[in-house]
């Protein structure tokens, strides 16, 4: 092992510095090597630190000194370096190498990038307050950031941890030399790897694993010159197990990824893992707003306190708004010195009103399923002629939101089944990402999302990829229901139009989830598209289409057939040898989708299914009547009109007063109601007035996204959030297959296995 320490020492430690690089587009890593694997990379030996050392005396020797209060103003006020050569001292030559070369390609550098990298070399200075050193090197900077997704914003805070990583390890060798006088260059390596292999450099926390991933990707791209660093991804649904060995086979883990929860279960449980993590030098909050969102302030508190105090660590907060909540947190976390950049100007327009969003209140649950079909049809249409120009790709691609896990298995489900009824046929790739998915299936599915280049790609989704991951070339976004929040509404908006790019939002609402507009998006520009109005939109796209098909042409070198791959409904995203392609006629295709629907697909879907998805439907909108502006009574037949309208359920689901009681209707009144109160637009009195308790049940979920809501609070063993009674025997509760206690004739009410 030592020797082949040494031997990447001798490597790394050539003096010199990586050439000017070529002009590139900033672009986020595309496919960098998944860190789910064991021992991402990492040496005991580490560092080019003859190297960093003999550069870092030379850059002081020449620094020239600040000669007076009047010259420091001036250089305060110039502008910020805005390519990464201006600054190029400041870098460890392997990671100036990483950004402008391979695998990067960097030359000029994002706001938010170039206003926390021109603070170094401070971030990378100890981060502990001294006395006795000037005021301005005295310990590494704090940061409060706001900055928007899409920015570049994970490179700017993971240079910062690498440089500081480093440093820290130069400071080691230093340090010994001066405590271990005529120490032998094998000692001083032996000593190195014991310090790397019991500390951890950076400690990240992202809201969510996709994002965690993404992360941990950039930091190995980052670190590609330095294969002796170590980079490690702690996140929930991958192995415990396997992530502990890896750990401790691993000899050091520099930059650690973690999502909240695995975090702290580590922690606690996992002294190989607790001992390292609490002499981390610097932690990172990543989407620190999206982390209170989902919950997780009660997990960054007991983290925080297993680390070093906030005088004898470094910490960023990375954030895109700026709360009280946020502002709560910097003062518990941050030293009061720390510093706050903004690099949303005031008068800049928040970026989701550069994308043209348009909303659709269905008359009927029963156009929901086909209005949502066409507008990827449409979508299709739209950009399928430049995919015939590039031999079939850039044909774009969609997200498409729903409220629940269930509601996502669903209608991925169905989706498949209508493939053949879109433009893009067997060539419309679907892929699908909901919290019962594990960790593998989730990443393997992100990337080959991510990667997918010819025909037409679909992510169907829950709230998962709603904020922080980045998807190219992503031209539609598809909501279908309310989302949680008016900021979930705008992140996930956020995932199409980037880096200036084209794209389009759509929202669409049950007659009954129109309030939703008024109540928390009316400053938002959104615009009317009626099912009439998309259906002759698509009608004459198609016409023009039949009229002048276009030839497709031969697909470019970089874009040949990938490897196939089937997922849960067989769906392939390439075929060998075949250039993806649109049929000259599209007209009758698209005609026929819905009478396909409602006899050939809707007849298929099994009662249970339909119960299940209802159910935890029910969990996620009756507690949320009051920002719909109706009534919960309201919200439950609507769901039930649903059920039958849109699923082709031959009647409506019944629910006992235990369910009801259980998503916040804690009265069970509602068939006692007269007639009016049903009546969707209903303004009557409020629950309060007619004598009810006041409203309740909250909201709880069994996972971000995921389709555990229930108004009673979450049960682990509950995956629904309580089923309803589909039973009118009187109550004896048994748990079923699935999880959720339903409630039955004395015995487990099996899934149904007839077909309508």
């Amino acid at each position: 092992m030592f020797r082949i320490a040494r031997a990447s020492l001798r490597t790394l430690a050539r003096p010199a510095l990586a050439p000017a690089a070529r002009i590139a587009q900033p672009a986020l890593l595309a496919n960098a090597a998944r860190p789910q694997t064991a021992a991402l990379r990492a040496t005991p030996s580490l560092y080019t630190l003859g190297a960093r050392l003999q550069s870092t005396v030379a850059a002081e020797a020449e620094a020239e000194p600040v000669e007076s209060a009047e010259q420091e103003e001036q250089e305060s006020k110039a502008p910020v370096p805005k390519t990464y050569a201006s600054i190029q001292g400041s870098f460890h030559a392997p990671v100036f190498r990483a950004i402008t070369q391979k695998p990067f390609q960097y030359a000029t550098m994002t706001d938010v990038q170039a206003e926390v990298m021109a603070r170094l070399p401070r971030l990378a200075a100890n981060p502990s307050v001294e006395s006795d050193v000037p005021d301005e090197v005295r310990h590494a900077q704090d940061l409060l950031v706001r900055a928007k997704t899409g920015t570049g914003k994970t490179l700017a805070f993971l240079v910062p941890a690498l440089e500081g990583r480093l440093k820290q390890l130069e400071d080691f060798v230093e340090q010994y030399k001066k405590d271990n006088e005529g120490a032998s260059p094998q000692e001083v390596r032996r000593a190195l790897a014991g310090f790397a292999g019991s500390t951890v450099g950076a400690l990240i926390i992202s809201p969510t694993r996709e994002l965690a991933t993404q992360i941990a990707n950039e930091a190995i791209a980052l670190t590609t010159h330095l294969p002796q660093f170590g980079v490690r991804l702690l996140v929930g649904g991958a192995s415990k197990g396997q992530q502990i060995r890896d750990w401790r086979r691993a000899p050091s883990n520099d930059i650690v990824v973690a999502t909240p929860g695995r975090c702290v279960d580590l922690l606690q449980s996992e002294s190989s893992i607790g001992r390292p993590v609490s002499t981390a030098r610097l932690l990172i909050l990543d989407e620190a707003d999206t982390l209170l969102d989902m919950g997780f302030a009660d997990d960054i508190n007991t983290i925080s306190k297993m680390l070093p105090p906030v005088e004898q660590r470094q910490t960023f907060l990375f954030s895109a708004t700026v709360s009280s909540n946020i502002r709560q947190i910097a003062r518990k976390s941050l030293k009061r010195d720390h510093e706050y950049i903004d690099t949303v100007p005031a008068d800049e327009v928040d970026t989701h009103l550069h994308i043209p969003q348009f909303y659709t209140t269905l008359p009927t649950a029963e156009h929901q399923l086909e209005h949502v079909f066409r507008l990827l049809a449409h979508d299709q249409l739209l950009h399928a002629r430049t995919a015939a120009e590039n031999g079939g790709t850039g044909g774009g691609k969609a997200v498409v939101f729903l409220p629940t896990t269930r509601m996502t298995q669903l209608f991925a489900q169905l989706l498949v089944a209508m493939k053949p009824h879109l433009p893009w046929g067997r060539d419309t790739n679907i892929v699908e990402i909901h919290s019962k998915k594990d960790q593998n299936q989730r990443t393997r599915a992100s990337d080959q999302f991510r990667s997918a280049k010819t025909g037409y790609s679909i992510l169907v989704t829950s709230d998962v990829s709603a904020r922080g991951v980045d998807y190219p070339n992503v031209t539609r976004v598809i909501q279908v229901g309310v989302p949680g929040t008016r900021d979930l509404y705008i992140h996930r908006v956020g995932r199409t139009g980037r880096a200036g790019k084209q794209g389009r939002g759509d929202l669409v609402l049950l007659p009954w989830e129109a309030g939703f507009l008024s109540w928390q998006l009316k400053d938002i520009p959104l615009k009317e598209n009626t099912v009439g109005q998309l259906k002759r939109e698509l009608e004459q796209l198609a016409a023009d289409w039949d009229a002048n098909p276009a030839e497709f042409a031969a697909p470019p070198a970089a874009a040949a057939p990938q490897r196939r791959s089937v997922g849960r409904y067989g769906s392939r995203d390439q075929s060998y040898g075949r250039v993806p392609t649109i049929p000259a006629q599209l007209s009758p295709r698209l005609n026929s989708l819905s009478e396909s629907l409602k006899t050939n697909v809707l007849p298929t879907l099994d009662s249970y299914d339909i119960r299940e998805v209802f159910a935890t439907l029910c969990g996620y909108y009756i507690n949320k009547a009051h920002e719909l502006r109706c009534t919960k009574e309201v919200v439950l037949q609507g769901l039930k009109n649903w059920a039958v309208e849109a699923l082709g359920a031959e009647e409506e689901p019944h629910v006992s007063s235990a369910f009801l009681q259980k998503v916040g209707m804690s009265s069970g009144k509602t068939k006692n109601r007269s007639r009016r109160a049903l009546d969707f637009g209903y303004r009557g009195t409020s629950d309060r007035d007619r004598g009810e308790g006041s409203f309740g049940g909250g909201f709880s979920s069994g996972g971000y996204g995921g389709g555990g809501y229930g108004g009673g609070g979450y049960n682990p063993n509950d995956r629904y959030g309580g089923g309803p009674s589909f039973d009118r025997a009187p109550r004896r509760s048994s748990r079923s297959e699935g999880g959720a206690y339903w409630e039955g004739r004395g015995k487990v009410n099996k899934p149904s296995r007839s077909r309508y």
